[in-house]
């Protein structure tokens, strides 16, 4: 049977605590340096507490340390890397080849999707390296996870299946440091995609005047899930390690329920990572949280409709469009209900997207704070701030428990109590009871509270006829649940010497462009693995050696070509500019746009 595994994002201690009580099977959480999310850091300390309370579930801990390093950074890595084995850590992400080469305890390895990993050379190579695991490239289709898990099954494969798109391939996006002096390598994004941008032409003419060219919707698979795992994955990402903790349960929970849709189709065939089943005080609604629009990507190859090119900011649900006007107030047309304090938006006539705040609903007739100038009748509108939904989502929401049989027996001296694999026993004297005992004896063993578990069943033997007193129940149920909650959940698979890959192997990276920086080699121990493994040409990393002469800054499958409908391998019209085409900042700095139609990729370069 295949475990299956929900893997949710944590910000922070609260948003991990409330993935796994909305039913994560993993988290992910980034300490306070190291992970490619700068402005998501935990002190090891909180991760520690995290772990404490996901174990009992069999929930996971993963650690994000998947940024490039520099060299005065090595030994405090290292050091970083011991605490969270200490502490209790499932597995750390990892980009930096330099970790490889570090004197770490044996904690799990997985290969980041910032070591871009999009063939099953790839991913066969970094098997052999000791990952185990590997989290897909965003941009790969259902048959091409496919086709790398036939290749190589026996390494578990993790897919992103909800949340933001990053245009570029990850790990290879160097348009923030170079325009900005922000690494995306190093957790610090400075969201150039989400940028607007005039198109142009090799004759200067504008083809699209400040428009969000690379901007692209939110990545929605939740009605996929079984083609992914029938193509092989095991693990379900979803993005999110800067959102809050309410988009954590309303993403969770509504996942979580997919999940549980599939395995019970097959529940010979899949089951959960972990234990426990959950309650939820409001039904999920994945149009409720923050989203772009939403998109499978390139989950059955291209798409026309992948890119948000009016705005890169929420849109929400759509509820209906506006049908009447008056001077204070307007009325919508649709079947939702609103509330006072409701975020609304609607795109204008110049594809710009205005929100305003409503500030009296009666029914469908909305008062807002201040009307909106450019709304006109006939507009469609969205919601991207339901305050009813998140009332609900800011109490308690969300509980989990793990259920439990517990069965009691009389030992020589006294009694054992057991559930779940764990068994634990008192020394009492053996009293045979007066009256029926069983449902006292039920009522105390059930009072599970405050814990993880519920009690379905108590278990006696047909010929148990003892007194037991309540407080010696009470005990027995407490060494039961401190047993339990201290069983080791830990998975440590990685070896303790790596074994040797691939002569070679190396070589999946950036060969292909002849840009060697695209290996990211950002410390001498990255350098020396790199080495070992017989690169040509060991070039330091474009955060710590700039390149000169023409300089890739993004690898992306996302094709403005193909957006504009003049595609040359599906049939598109013939384009009316001449190439190559540029993207221009509104500071005037230009990017030139290079089309890759072998290898069916858009690659951005610096121009200016």
């Amino acid at each position: 049977m295949t475990p299956l595994e929900l893997l949710a994002p944590a910000k922070n201690l609260a948003c991990g605590m409330a993935a796994v009580d909305h039913g994560a099977d993993a988290v992910y959480i980034g300490a306070q340096r190291f992970g490619a999310r700068v402005a998501a850091g935990n002190s090891v300390e909180d991760i520690r507490q995290l772990c404490d309370y996901a174990h009992p579930y069999g929930v996971r801990v993963y650690v994000t340390v998947n940024t490039i390093i520099y060299d005065e950074e090595l030994e405090e890595t290292e050091q970083l890397i011991r605490q969270l084995e200490e502490i209790g850590v499932d597995a750390i992400l990892v980009q930096d080849m330099g970790v490889l080469r570090m004197d770490i305890p044996p904690i799990a390895l997985h290969a980041s999707t910032q070591t871009d990993n999009r063939t099953a050379g790839k991913v066969r190579w970094l098997r052999d390296l000791g990952f185990q695991r590997v989290v897909l490239a965003r941009e790969l289709s259902v048959s091409e996870i496919a086709a790398i898990h036939q290749e190589v099954p026996d390494m578990p494969l993790e897919v992103f299946v909800h949340g933001a798109l990053c245009v570029s391939y990850s790990g290879l996006c160097y348009a923030s440091q170079y325009c900005f002096g922000r690494s995306a390598n190093r957790g610090a994004c400075a969201q150039f995609c989400r940028m607007r941008f005039d198109l142009l032409d090799a004759d200067g003419n504008e083809l699209e005047h400040q428009r969000h060219l690379l901007s692209l919707k939110d990545m929605n698979l939740s009605d996929h899930l079984e083609e992914l795992i029938e193509a092989g994955a095991t693990s379900f990402k979803i993005e999110g390690r800067l959102k809050e903790v309410s988009y954590v349960k309303n993403v969770v929970a509504a996942y979580s329920q997919r999940l549980d849709a599939v395995i019970a189709r097959h529940p010979d065939r899949y089951c959960r990572a972990s234990q426990g089943h959950c309650t939820y005080s409001f039904t999920p609604n994945l149009n409720k949280t923050f989203n772009r629009g939403f998109t499978t990507y390139f989950l059955h190859g291209r798409q026309p409709d992948i890119f948000s090119p009016d705005t890169p900011k929420a849109m929400g649900e759509y509820v209906g469009y506006v049908k009447e006007i008056r001077r204070d107030s307007f009325n919508v047309a649709g079947t939702a209900s609103f509330a006072n304090g409701d975020g609304l938006c609607f795109i204008n006539k110049e594809r710009e997207l205005e929100g305003f705040r409503v500030n009296r609903a009666e029914g469908n007739r909305l008062y807002p704070h201040e009307m909106p100038r450019h709304l006109h009748a006939g507009m469609a509108l969205y919601r991207n701030n339901d305050q009813d939904f998140e009332r609900q989502l800011s109490r308690q929401s969300g509980e989990r428990k793990i259920p439990w049989v517990m069965r009691l027996r009389a030992t020589d001296d006294g009694f054992a109590l057991s559930a779940d694999g764990v068994e634990v026993s008192i020394t009492c004297e053996h009293q045979q009871a007066e009256k029926p005992q069983r449902e006292n004896i039920i009522r105390q063993l059930s009072r599970l509270g405050g814990t993880p578990y519920e009690c379905s069943r108590v278990e006696m033997p047909d010929d148990f006829r003892y007194f037991i007193p309540s407080s010696m129940l009470a005990e027995l149920r407490r060494r039961l649940v401190e047993g339990a909650a201290s069983a080791p959940r830990r998975c440590r698979l990685r070896p303790s010497e790596v074994p040797p890959s691939t002569p070679g192997g190396a070589a999946f990276t950036g060969q292909r462009y002849g840009l060697p920086y695209l290996y990211n080699i950002a410390n001498h121990q990255a350098r020396a693995f790199y080495e070992g493994q017989g690169l040509p040409d060991v070039t330091p990393a474009f955060e710590t050696h700039r390149p000169k002469g023409d300089v890739l800054l993004m690898q992306c499958r996302h094709c403005l070509r193909y957006s504009l409908g003049c595609c040359v391998r599906n049939g598109g019209g013939r384009p009316q500019w001449k190439e190559p085409l540029f993207l221009r900042l509104g500071d005037g700095r230009r990017f030139r746009l290079d089309f890759d139609c072998k290898h069916c990729q858009m690659n951005v370069y610096a121009a200016d």
